[in-house]
């Protein structure tokens, strides 16, 4: 299969190798001193499951090179999505797949508002990964996972098909029965630990390890398990208990992407994740009190960052 990693950083870099490693055409798209170390040095993958180095590795800073893709794995940021989806619809052929592995429960719609729907398929992904140094990518915990499935959850011949692919590539893979329950599921796990994470700058098992802060993070999820019923989306209680096992199960030191990215003093998913959970609330009529406070307490740092990463982006 013809496949575009489109962001090539933990993420992206993990899923992309093992398809790679499998035998599929993977292109990876990255940008900077991160794709000149992937194009001269190829693609190394550190991981408790299995090293890899990709090499030589496909990988460009424009995904106009490429031609016939048959899958678009989108691994960027949430806040990067509009954007790429415009770069994105014009390469698409006739049986193009495109499938979002970013955090949030809004970016089928995102790229929907661009990319005509018969390319989309819901996804999500779980694993604990970053970049190590440029070109190097490095697993540090979590079985990886790729969670997907037809927006409207008919078990079609691509999806099927696709399943197989991936399960070829040797990572976890689940064709899902109702894909939104998973993204939800996925969104209460993600949101529960991030935001808090990033306020506290407290590892995962501190969190855990001090009552206060995870009665602080059973409340995050109950107000989202509430947003989730008003947009129609039911997370059972043993589902939220499943998602705090999940948690309790990490290595201690875990910590998130969006608490990395704030720590780092990077962009953010603040607005993907806990201010999508504040902005439906308000717009349910949910209160969320204390995704509200963890959301204000953060968003100044957050405006800070894109100004400063807009900036730099500009070369100013």
């Amino acid at each position: 299969m013809n496949i575009v990693i489109y962001g090539t950083g933990g993420v992206g870099g993990y899923f992309g190798a093992r398809l790679a490693q499998a035998g599929n055409t993977v292109t990876f798209i990255a940008r900077g001193k991160h794709l000149e170390a992937i194009q001269k040095n190829g693609l190394q993958l550190k991981s408790p499951k299995g090293d890899y180095l990709v090499f030589p590795a496909n990988a460009t800073a424009n995904i106009a090179d490429v031609t016939d893709i048959d899958l678009i794995l989108v691994c960027i940021k949430t806040w990067q999505l509009e954007a790429a989806a415009k770069e994105i619809n014009r390469v698409l052929n006739e049986k193009t797949m495109v499938i979002s592995l970013l955090n949030g429960v809004n970016n089928a719609e995102v790229l929907g508002s661009v990319i005509e729907k018969k390319h989309l398929l819901g996804g999500l992904c779980k694993v604990v990964s970053k970049i190590e140094d440029f070109g190097i990518i490095n697993h540090l915990s979590f079985e990886p996972t790729i969670v997907f499935g037809e927006l409207d959850n008919v078990k079609t011949e691509r999806a099927i098909l696709l399943e197989k692919v991936f399960l070829n590539a040797g990572f976890t893979t689940k064709l899902a029965e109702n894909i939104q329950t998973e993204i939800w599921s996925k969104f209460l796990f993600i949101s529960t630990i991030s935001a808090i994470g990033a306020l506290t700058r407290a590892t995962v098992g501190e969190l855990m390890a001090s009552p206060q802060l995870k009665k602080m993070m059973r409340e995050i999820a109950d107000e989202i398990v509430a947003v989730a019923k008003a947009k129609g989306v039911y997370l059972s209680e043993t589902m939220v208990e499943k998602q705090f096992q999940m948690i309790e199960s990490q290595p201690y030191n875990t910590t998130s992407s969006l608490q990395r990215d704030m720590m780092e003093g990077k962009p953010s998913e603040l607005e993907a994740q806990t201010g999508t959970v504040v902005k439906m609330g308000l717009e349910l009529g949910i209160l969320t009190p204390v995704n509200d406070f963890i959301y204000y307490c953060l968003l100044p740092q957050e405006k800070e960052a894109q100004v400063r990463s807009q900036k730099s982006e500009d070369g100013s």
